[in-house]
């Protein structure tokens, strides 16, 4: 048996498995890869890699080497589902196997909502991206594209009007528009809203350059840009424990500030939690603080 699970790779996972290392615990990590979201980085012309300010890619990525080279904390499988065995827990593997651990950790993470457009797999991170509020440093004086229906899309939209010449909001809603945001994005000089419009191709050469929308009337515009985001939202990854652990309406396992589920010795860190804020130096912190709390949990037991 182990002292602790962590399932996921990506910032929060990886964090919590190099504090648990460092606490001498009996860890194994259970991931379907390493890194996670954290591993795209998006491409756009004329922008070079250093020209990024500040990314806790870096802190990633030496996580991300540390335990390449650390095969027995490690088991690259896909789990399907835990459950309470006894003090301690089982996690199913998508192979069968079945891992017993004294203590869990879920980070998880969430995947991405996406268009499902022509054009849209094709550029991925190569000028169409999908955290506006990660890269919005990148449009000093550009121009770009927010694809999306709810308030993601209009705090994306606005963080990037923020710094950018010209920003095309594609799809809010006449609801989404009445908030307080909304009226304030209507008034902006630098922001043009498309309500209503739906992308439905993504157009470019080496790198996304335009996109298709077309109204509920049919009416069809081609909208150029430096960048295009996809806001649409983001779904957790928290269907392995949706029976076991509180979740919110989203899917999203509740946590309290020390990273504790409902369930005593579970804990969740990152994105799949309801946490604010989907930035990758915040799931390093989180995921930090997830594995001390799993070390005074084990202290005790």
């Amino acid at each position: 048996m182990y002292d602790l699970i962590i399932v996921g790779g990506g910032p929060a996972g990886l964090t919590a498995t190099i504090y648990a290392l460092r606490k001498r615990l009996n860890v194994l990590m259970v991931s379907k890869d390493l890194g996670g979201k954290a591993s795209w980085r998006l491409a756009l012309p004329g922008v070079e890699e250093y020209h990024q300010i500040i990314k806790g890619l870096e802190v990633v990525d030496k996580f991300k080497t540390e335990l390449e080279y650390l095969n027995f904390a490690r088991k690259m499988e896909v789990v399907e589902k835990v459950s309470q065995k006894g003090d301690g827990f089982v996690v199913e593997t998508k192979n069968g196997e079945n891992l017993e651990t004294k203590a869990l950790i879920i980070a998880t993470g969430t995947k991405q909502v996406l268009l499902d457009i022509p054009g849209e797999k094709q550029f991925i991170m190569r000028g169409l991206g999908y955290s506006a509020l990660s890269y919005a440093q990148l449009f000093i004086d550009k121009t770009s594209i927010v694809i999306g229906e709810g308030e993601l899309a209009l705090r994306s939209a606005a963080e990037l009007a923020s710094v950018g010449t010209q920003v095309y909001l594609v799809g809010p809603t006449s609801d989404v528009l009445g908030s307080a945001m909304g009226k304030k994005l209507a008034a902006a000089d630098n922001v043009t809203i498309y309500e209503g419009y739906k992308a439905i191709e993504v157009l470019g050469g080496e790198y996304a350059e335009k996109i298709v929308a077309e109204s509920l009337g049919g009416e069809k515009v081609e909208i150029a840009a430096d960048g295009i985001f996809v806001e649409m939202g983001l779904t957790p990854n928290s269907q392995m424990v949706s029976d076991l652990v509180d979740l919110d309406e989203n899917g999203r396992i509740k946590v309290d500030c020390s990273a504790k589920t409902n369930i005593p010795g579970i804990f969740a860190a990152g994105d799949v939690t309801t946490l604010d804020h989907e930035q990758v130096l915040i799931a390093v912190g989180e995921g930090a603080k997830a594995a001390l709390s799993a070390y005074e949990y084990l202290l005790k037991i």
